[in-house]
């Protein structure tokens, strides 16, 4: 047997086939192209709305100022890949940091809106045995 090293090389993140170089330099409809239909047809009507944004963050971050939004249906384009966005839950702000896996979903996926249940302990009268207990 000879000893040989062998290198792994960690893959270079493409999306449909393009680097994040190309994505980042795409326009959004050209980047809708690349998407399913629904996302698609999605990123192509709200182009404004969607362009406004991208903007707005860029003047934020500029400013050293939270990046926050009620958006939660705009879809993930890669301008704002690497940014930090605080997403509402219908509660609070959860803070989300863009990854280059989340293209093409939309902002509210990542932050959820339902809590888990954490059910404490019985009340006063919950209980057949409580029922008859003095409340004082």
């Amino acid at each position: 047997m000879t000893d040989q090293t062998f290198e792994i090389k960690k893959k270079e993140f493409t999306y449909r086939g393009n680097t994040l170089e190309e994505l980042k330099k795409m326009d959004i409809r050209e980047f809708a192209k690349l998407l399913k239909s629904n996302e698609k047809r999605t990123i192509l009507r709200q182009y404004d709305k969607i362009q406004k944004f991208v903007i707005r963050c860029d003047k934020k971050i500029e400013n050293k100022k939270l990046i926050r939004t009620h958006l939660r249906s705009l879809i993930i384009v890669p301008q704002l890949i690497g940014m930090k966005i605080h997403i509402h839950n219908g509660k609070t702000f959860v803070p989300i940091q863009i990854e280059k896996e989340m293209l093409g979903h939309r902002l509210g996926e990542f932050s959820v809106t339902r809590s888990k249940v954490k059910h404490g302990a019985a009340g006063i009268g919950a209980t057949r045995s409580s029922a008859s207990k003095s409340v004082k």
